[in-house]
């Protein structure tokens, strides 16, 4: 049974017409059909949790500290291609109660995997959130640490998903969605027998990045689950469709 609804994540917000991962893009992405969110998480040098991909502002912000080093206020004073602030994991989630969200932790410091988690759920993480990692050790600090939301594969587990028998890897995998490229390599992940086992193990089969209609089209036709895209109003038409057939 394919899961439902279908998940359009606007990747890092409306990230191709606003600075990605700020308020700002992540406002214009629901307005533009988007019904989750994507983002990722860095934390402070006082232990504040900010919404960044990259672990230093030298791309977005002309800044080439990195964020760890450095205290909450210095980070608020970046202005994200100019104009946008970087917006705290406390604002995020005020700002859009009851959204489902993908939540990425970046670093790989185990110590920061409870900080994070309790700052989820003093506001209703547990709910709405999916916390992702790529790195699987965090991964199974979350798990250790009684998180009782959804967690997205590692990207071990997502070999694991993708290479061991079935009954084996169902008995690996402690996730829920499957957060994929359309291809990791050589490796193919967007063929119908993966998705078919991603469905068959009760998991999401979340792709990205998808900015294409007609690759978005192409997955959601082999039962896909979810897209990630910059440019999510480009994409929702497309989910449209396929969530009304779904319904039928």
């Amino acid at each position: 049974m394919i899961p439902r609804p279908i998940r359009l994540f606007a990747h890092r917000g409306a990230c191709l017409s606003c600075p990605e991962n700020s308020l700002d893009a992540f406002r214009l992405a629901l307005k533009e059909g988007a019904n989750a969110l994507e983002m990722d998480v860095h934390a402070t040098s006082d232990g504040q949790f900010v919404i960044a991909h990259d672990a230093d502002g030298a791309r977005l912000a002309g800044d080439s500290r990195p964020i760890r080093t450095l205290p909450l206020e210095t980070v608020r004073r970046w202005r994200l291609d100019g104009r946008a602030q970087v917006p705290t994991l406390d604002e995020v989630l005020e700002a859009f109660p009851g959204t489902p969200m993908s939540i990425d932790l970046k670093p790989r410091r185990l110590s920061l995997v409870r900080p994070f988690l309790d700052s989820l759920k003093r506001l209703g993480g547990e709910e709405s959130v999916t916390v992702a990692s790529f790195h699987h050790s965090v991964m199974l600090e979350v798990h250790r640490s009684g998180w009782q939301g959804r967690t997205a594969l590692s990207r071990l587990e997502v070999g694991w998903l993708r290479l061991l028998p079935e009954k084996l890897a169902g008995r690996l995998i402690r996730g829920q969605s499957a957060q994929i490229p359309p291809s990791a390599g050589p490796i193919r992940l967007d063929r119908s027998a993966f998705i078919d086992r991603c469905h068959r193990l009760g998991l999401r089969s979340d792709y990205w990045v998808i900015n294409d209609p007609e690759e978005a089209d192409r997955l959601l036709e082999l039962g896909a689950t979810g897209l990630m895209s910059d440019d999510p109003g480009r994409i929702a038409p497309v989910v449209a469709v396929h969530q009304h057939r779904r319904e039928r």
